[in-house]
């Protein structure tokens, strides 16, 4: 089974290139943000609890977000792989997926990590915010503090990969399909 996270700050590209490898490699794709509001729209025990939280501005304790996850996963028999968009983001997060991995004699293959220089992700994000009628793509406090967390929050799992020998940075300048190809690369050298 090849499990893929795919990383790397907002704007890099992980959406685009998530549907053209979730083809190519036939994984299923697990979108934390996807999950959640499923859960919470059909009003299941996880997504009640889920929306406690949510509705006082808290962040959904891990413990939840994981069991959102195994649930979703268990649904899948025999599936080639998963591609995890959007988890983990923390350490204690990371550790949890490898903890539930185990369970099912399986682990992360890899983490893709798409690298994209700082300037070139704002100038992404301000064309997206035009095409894709998200307004907070356009606004510069908040693509900043997106970035911002993304550095101080999710970046320090590249060590953590890193020290498992999962960590692959990808470039991620260039057109879709020159990026797509070098993903397709680092993924076939690894895959099993």
């Amino acid at each position: 089974m090849l499990n893929v996270v795919l990383f790397g700050p907002p704007g890099a590209g992980k959406g685009t290139q998530s549907e053209k490898l979730l083809n190519k490699y036939e994984l299923v794709h697990l979108s934390t943000g996807d999950i959640f509001r499923f859960n919470i729209k059909n009003n299941t025990e996880l997504g009640q609890l889920a929306k406690t939280y949510m509705d006082d501005g808290k962040l959904v304790p891990d413990e939840v977000t994981i069991k959102m996850l195994e649930a979703e996963v268990n649904k899948y028999n025999n599936p080639n792989g998963f591609i995890f968009d959007g988890f983990p983001r923390t350490i204690d997060q990371a550790k949890a997926l490898d903890t539930f991995l185990e369970k099912l004699n399986s682990e992360i293959g890899v983490m893709l990590a798409l690298d994209v220089p700082e300037e070139e992700l704002k100038s992404r994000l301000k064309q997206r915010a035009l095409t894709s009628g998200r307004p907070d793509d356009a606004n510069d406090d908040v693509i900043q503090n997106r970035i911002n967390i993304y550095k101080n929050e999710t970046l320090p799992l590249k060590d953590y990969y890193s020290n498992q020998n999962k960590y692959t940075e990808v470039y991620g300048i260039g057109t879709v399909e020159e990026v797509f190809f070098r993903l397709c690369e680092a993924l076939d050298g690894i895959k099993v």
